[in-house]
């Protein structure tokens, strides 16, 4: 399935500020929510619905309804800058979570932890805000995958070209909604041009500046 990159001024506008190495903690954990939102309604534009009947203060009227259980699996510990945008626009989705490290000299992902909620027959979004080599992401899909879910959609804030054809090939029917596709990795697996490591400006720890 074909990536979506999202093309809005806004999101341009908001992605160009949590790139800023200025933006600080308080400031980014505002910008992701508000670009989270854009993300969830691109990813969720072909949810299935049904007829609701409503009285409005004038009338009648047959309007839509959702129809479709989600659940929403942030990839610890960025995506959970991810989560709350999630759960204000879905407030009864089911949350599960998976914990996965990346060995910085490797880029190979371990796994350190995984809850998940019942998955069949529902739609998942998976919430990782950096789509890089696409090794947490892709095991995390694995995790889904072997539990039993069929419908999952990932959703980044910056994807690397180099994940997202190593997600495509892997996963041929995962739909990747992205904020923006970045240039490349560099030779430590950063993506250029990026916005550093995302957990450590979202919480204000380590170097931010990397």
């Amino acid at each position: 399935m074909p990536l979506t990159e999202l093309h809005h001024p806004v999101v341009d506008h908001w992605i160009t500020r949590l790139r800023d190495r200025r933006t600080r903690p308080d400031e980014f954990r505002v910008i992701c929510k508000r670009l989270t939102w854009f993300l969830v309604i691109e990813a969720t534009r072909d949810l299935p619905t049904v007829v609701h009947e409503v009285e409005t203060p004038l009338e009648r009227h047959a309007g839509r309804a959702l129809d479709a259980d989600l659940v929403v699996v942030p990839i610890l510990r960025a995506g959970l800058g991810m989560l709350e945008a999630v759960t204000d626009m879905f407030p009864k989705i089911a949350v599960g979570y998976v914990g996965l490290e990346r060995d910085h000299t490797t880029a190979m992902a371990s796994t350190y932890y995984c809850k998940l909620p019942e998955v069949r027959d529902r739609v998942v979004l998976v919430v990782d805000p950096m789509l890089a080599t696409g090794g947490s992401a892709g095991a995390a899909v694995e995790m889904l995958r072997k539990a039993g879910a069929r419908d999952v959609r990932l959703l980044s804030m910056v994807a690397a070209p180099e994940g997202v054809r190593a997600l495509e090939k892997r996963f041929p029917d995962l739909k990747i909604v992205t904020a923006a596709l970045d240039r490349e990795l560099n030779d430590s697996k950063y993506i250029l041009p990026g916005l550093g490591d995302f957990g450590d400006r979202l919480y204000g720890t380590g170097d931010t500046l990397l």
